[in-house]
């Protein structure tokens, strides 16, 4: 059939470059050549495409333990590394040569090899895998602007997004940094993508990762490049990437700017969607994170048209998958120069470390147990509601979980500055409202970046979901109650932009230094002196309307973190 067309297509050229040379009716005896059909059956009439989707890889290269939530009950098991995903990746070209594969952000951050090459080590891995299209994450600035736009642009597949700018100074906007939209024509049949990346990233990192750059909100312009995909290009089916969070990505698919897409294939929370989560106007996905899971949305089509979805979230499991030769060596080439450091064993746990539920973790409890044991004069320590990090929980000859170097870059990718300052009993109210806020608001646009922020020192107890300003029921400090009127020292990590006066996002910190160590150094001197650690969770935030090993910050949808 392809082969028709193009035929087709020479003999009309040569038409035209002689038309004097020909009869009357060239057109006619071509189309009698083409056995009396018309056009329009030159695209195939009914046929499957494959969109294969990963996100929030955080560069976890290897095959990982991984976490699983079955029977009430975490359940651990190998998965991930890039190695295993490109057989699966391959297997599925393969079994569908109409497959289009994208990753939808946070590419560059997330382990040793990333930091120490600033996200470059990546770059042939990523090229390797053979890629379609590319959406930049709200990680992707970690090396700053310049740097982004260098690792970007040595993809060998398109970038979009649109809603990156470049900042011309006192707030104006330049062009778009990335194109906004990328067409898809497989067999005469145009599938449409549009990308949007987190609009918060100047708040949600260190606000100098993302100088120079103006993010704007996806309703700006949702609508615009919808029907410029629909009405414009004719595209029979229309796909929004985006790197959101869940919660955003369904209050989106709820709005009327939304309307004309289709699927929303999304990421940054790491959420584990099984079945779609049907919106007002669009479907809305998101595959986990740490090249654990794939997402597979089939569509088939009928006459130009999709008559049909399919999707399904793909476990790539690292030992039904065996590892890709040029994958592996591409890895260890780039590791080489610093497979010692990674290596390196600093200390042990005695019980698995992972960052999976919403209010507490074990993960958590470890950095903070080292940051309450190096900072004695903290009355509280303060850690972020990060998600990345895969879990560790595999044993070695002694019996316990060997913590690496590299393991501590997988928890803590930033070596950031730790930084102490005071603040009165009325601030740190204020502030948990607010972060509680940030995780629990019931309309999910005004939900912010991660889980529940991390402490020691302080407990609390609260209702997740009550009202704003009145989720918090009781606070106290070394054992005490929390007094407004009292002023606490507190310790957190420096964030690269930020203000002397401010520490994990609160504001007005007064007497605030930064200490001669880093968050890693703090680590390793814990680790090396208290090994083995148990650092279970110590019941600092307790929640009195919801499960205490929440999994998800999502609500009001059918969906179940798993």
């Amino acid at each position: 059939m392809e082969n028709n067309r193009r035929g087709f297509l020479r003999k009309v050229g040569a038409i035209g470059a002689g038309a004097a040379l020909v009869s009357a009716n060239p057109i006619i005896s071509i189309a009698e050549e083409i056995s009396d059909h018309s056009i329009d059956t030159l695209i195939e009439s009914e046929f499957t495409i494959s969109i294969l989707q990963t996100t929030d890889v955080h560069c976890q290269v290897h095959p990982h333990d991984e976490l699983f939530w079955e029977n009430e009950q975490s359940v651990f098991r190998k998965t991930g590394g890039y190695a295993h995903l490109a057989t699966y990746l391959k297997k599925e070209k393969k079994r569908n040569p109409d497959t289009f594969i994208i990753d939808t952000g946070d590419m560059f951050q997330g382990s040793e090899l990333s930091v120490k090459t600033s996200g470059k080590a990546m770059v042939p891995v990523l090229n390797e895998l053979g890629y379609d299209l590319y959406l930049p994450g709200n990680w992707e600035v970690i090396y700053y602007k310049k740097a982004m736009q260098t690792l970007l642009g040595s993809l060998n597949a398109p970038k979009v997004c649109a809603n990156m700018y470049h900042d011309l100074g006192d707030g104006k906007k330049g062009e778009l940094i990335f194109q906004p939209y990328h067409i898809w024509n497989v067999k005469g049949v145009k599938i449409g993508f549009i990308g949007y990346t987190d609009p918060l990233v100047p708040l949600r990192q260190s606000p100098s990762y993302s100088k120079g750059i103006i993010y704007t909100k996806p309703e700006e312009n949702l609508a615009h490049y919808v029907d410029v995909l629909r009405n414009q290009e004719q595209c029979a089916y229309v796909l929004m990437l985006s790197h959101l969070g869940l919660s955003q990505q369904i209050h989106i698919a709820n709005l009327p700017e939304c309307e004309g897409v289709d699927y929303i294939l999304g990421g940054d929370t790491h959420e584990r969607v099984r079945k779609p989560i049907q919106c007002k106007y669009a479907k809305v996905v998101e595959p986990g994170a740490f090249g654990s899971f794939v997402g597979k949305l089939d569509l088939r089509i009928k006459d130009g048209k999709v008559v049909q979805d399919d999707y399904s979230l793909v476990e790539i499991d690292s030992t039904k998958y065996k590892a890709d030769k040029s994958i592996s060596r591409l890895i260890a080439e780039n590791e080489v120069p610093f497979e010692d450091d990674i290596n390196t064993i600093a200390g042990y746990s005695t019980i698995p470390l992972y960052r999976y539920f919403v209010i507490e973790n074990t993960i958590d409890t470890l950095i903070l147990d080292a940051l309450k044991w190096k900072i004695k004069e903290a009355d509280i320590v303060l850690s972020n509601g990060f998600r990345f990090c895969p879990p560790n929980v595999t044993v070695d000859s002694t019996g316990n979980i060997p913590i690496t170097n590299g393991y501590i870059f997988d928890m803590l990718p930033v070596d950031s500055v730790v930084r102490t300052g005071s603040v009165s009993g009325k601030q740190i109210a204020d502030w948990l409202e607010k972060e509680l806020h940030n995780v629990f608001a019931k309309d999910a646009s005004q939900r912010f970046g991660g889980w529940v922020i991390k402490f020691k020192g302080m407990t609390i107890s609260f209702n997740a979901f009550a009202d704003p300003g009145k989720r918090v029921k009781e606070v106290a400090i070394g054992g005490k109650p929390l007094d407004y009127g009292k002023n606490y020292r507190i310790c957190a990590c420096e964030r690269d932009g930020d203000p002397l006066d401010m520490l994990c996002r609160m504001r007005g910190v007064f007497d605030a230094s930064n200490t001669p160590f880093t968050l890693h150094s703090v680590l390793k001197e814990y680790l090396k002196l208290n090994s083995p650690v148990t650092p279970e969770p110590p019941l600092s935030a307790k929640v009195l309307d919801a499960p205490q090993k929440l999994l998800t910050q999502v609500t009001g949808v059918n969906y179940q973190f798993r």
